[in-house]
């Protein structure tokens, strides 16, 4: 029988995480003893608790204590990281480390070391100064010292908002069933919060914002300061352009709900004109765009990043067509990012997810629930999700924001 003793801290007993870790252990096949255990008094005390697993083979119980970690169970030991320097630009050693999203500890000679910017799926490369980043695949270098293995490398749990909220209902699974009104003027309220301790928030969107007629609502969120950063694709950015030159979405008038004659290559004459231009911004300059979303964030400087796939007509000529650039270009602008707004969105939401630490408040809209769902299982655990209607999620927010 292989063995191993992991420790998980914090508040492990109202967050569930312990149950989680437990019941993780025993769908993998494997038993466990709860060593030590030290239960909190109060709501603001710890829990903390030494579990011993055991399992019939080495290499299951490797995978199972790998995985626990994305809960905060921890291997005990006192070894530092084992570090090895990668050979070839673009390659990591065997056996590296992958990361979670959570807040992660490295001990180098003897010291724990913070991870300074934590991401889901990357490496761990120590500096020669001693600072610890995260680093995706293709950014390592050769002669870069990176984390293998498990030992000397440690995990924070991400546990849930205190105190009374309506996300308490969220607490299970994702329902259209919650308190709409109620869930609104809370993420109004985080996002009012993030604001003033000095974040920012970030909304990444769908091209269901527009075609829901939400564009305006998000303009004006954009032009009064509460968006201070935008990530999407090429759809949405050509949909809000083409509803403002010519009053349609995918050829539906706007204001009518009803399709126009010719009104599907709408879009295609909003895409080139702006391509004759050279830029959304020179399209804003000449004053061939006046209004929407993306007019908003020219004019009052907030940064976009519109990443593209292999469907994207055109594209407009702001989209990295490249995913690598794109994604990079996004990793730039998370620093600093307290509230992360999906809207309508499930490739970009996704995208965005696996970059965003676990300590960004993230919240999923969308009326299809399966989509709400995706982040979670996907790693981001920080993400809630609201199924309803974007378009009416959003003019609710403006009205609690404005």
């Amino acid at each position: 029988m292989a063995t191993e003793l992991v420790e998980v801290e914090g508040h492990i007993i109202d967050s569930l995480i312990l149950a989680k870790v437990l019941d993780a252990i025993v769908d993998a096949g494997a038993d466990y003893r709860i060593v030590d255990v030290d239960i909190g008094r109060t709501n603001v005390d710890t829990s903390r608790a030494r579990i011993e697993i055991t399992a019939d083979d080495e290499d299951l119980l490797a995978t199972l204590v790998a995985e626990l970690q994305r809960h905060g169970a921890n291997r005990v030991g006192g070894e530092d990281a084992a570090l090895v320097a990668a050979a070839t630009d673009g390659v990591l050693p065997e056996r590296f480390y992958s990361t979670t999203n959570l807040p992660t500890e490295v001990r180098v000679d003897g010291h724990w070391r913070s991870v300074e910017n934590p991401e889901m799926d990357c490496a761990v490369v120590v500096a020669d100064d001693g600072r610890v980043r995260t680093e995706p695949m293709h950014r390592v270098h050769a002669g870069d010292r990176v984390v293998v293995g498990q030992d000397g490398v440690r995990v924070h749990p991400l546990e849930r908002l205190r105190g009374a909220s309506p996300f308490e209902f969220m607490a299970s699974e994702v329902s259209s069933e919650k308190p709409k009104e109620l869930l609104v003027a809370e993420v109004a309220g985080r996002v009012r919060a993030g604001k003033e301790a000095g974040g920012k928030v970030l909304a990444v969107c769908g091209p269901a914002v527009i075609h829901t007629g939400a564009g305006p609502d998000l303009a004006r969120l954009v032009r009064e300061g509460w968006v201070d950063v935008l990530f999407a694709g090429n759809g949405f950015a050509a949909h809000d352009i083409e509803a403002n030159v010519l009053g349609t979405s995918l050829g539906v008038l706007l204001g009518e709900g009803r399709p126009i004659e010719h009104g599907h290559a709408n879009h295609l004459r909003a895409i080139n004109e702006v391509r004759r231009r050279g830029s959304i911004a020179a399209a804003v300059a000449d004053g061939f765009v006046t209004g929407g979303v993306m007019y908003e964030c020219v004019q009052r400087g907030v940064p976009f990043v519109l990443g593209g796939s292999v469907r994207d007509d055109g594209p407009l000529p702001d989209v990295h067509t490249d995913v690598v650039v794109a994604v990079d270009a996004m990793r730039a602008l998370v620093p600093g990012i307290a509230v992360a707004l999906m809207l309508a969105s499930t490739l970009h939401a996704i995208a965005t997810g696996n970059i965003l630490p676990a300590g960004v408040e993230t919240y999923c809209v969308d009326i299809n629930q399966a989509v709400v769902t995706k982040l979670a299982d996907r790693g981001s655990h920080q993400a809630l999700g609201i199924v309803t209607d974007v378009g009416l999620f959003i003019s609710g927010l403006a009205d609690q924001l404005l």
